[in-house]
């Protein structure tokens, strides 16, 4: 059986408030040592706001990506990294749809991307929803919220137009897990 890999030195080659890079020097079970780069974010809630045979979505600018794209509400709190994960996505769930939700379910919870990064995603199934005004951070300015058929949703998925993996992944969990009925 193989042993851990064994952390030699690290440190901080870039941070912002949003996350921060550094560089392990490493010696790996075969005795060769090298570097791993790894990117910490915070946590991060996803939720999927279903009500009456409906899904809300967001669609926002996404710089990396050059482009605007339709997900899932999803979020963290830079400022609370070490925040509830429920009270979290209640929290954006409200700020960028407006909604609250009178029931949140816990769904599970994801790496996004174990190869370089240390960030998780607590997912959650939001129902019971009041629509409220929704409270942007400056930075999601631009961002609008939509409500569609679960159907057209899911052709959203198979047709990529939803290009989000989070979105995708958290849709089908909740499904595979039996939190939402199969659609016709």
């Amino acid at each position: 059986m193989l042993k851990e890999i064994e952390t030699l030195a690290s440190r901080v080659v870039y941070s912002n408030r949003w996350m921060q890079v550094r560089e392990d020097h490493i010696r790996r079970d075969s005795g060769h040592e090298g570097i791993y780069g790894v990117v910490d974010k915070p946590d991060f809630a996803v939720i999927l706001p279903i009500q009456e045979g409906h899904i809300y979505l967001v669609e926002q600018y996404r710089y990396p990506v050059g482009g605007r794209y339709w997900e899932l509400p999803q979020g963290s709190w830079e400022q609370q990294p070490d925040a509830d994960p429920l009270m979290l996505a209640a929290g954006e769930l409200k700020e960028e749809t407006g909604l609250v939700a009178g029931c949140m379910q816990y769904v599970g919870s994801q790496f996004l991307a174990y190869g370089y990064s240390s960030q998780r995603y607590h997912i959650y199934l939001a129902t019971d929803l009041t629509q409220r005004e929704p409270q942007l951070d400056e930075e999601e300015q631009g961002l609008v919220a939509q409500r569609f058929t679960l159907q057209a949703f899911e052709t959203m998925l198979r047709s990529g137009d939803i290009q989000d993996a989070t979105t995708a992944n958290a849709y089908g969990l909740a499904k595979l897990k039996g939190f939402l009925s199969p659609q016709k």
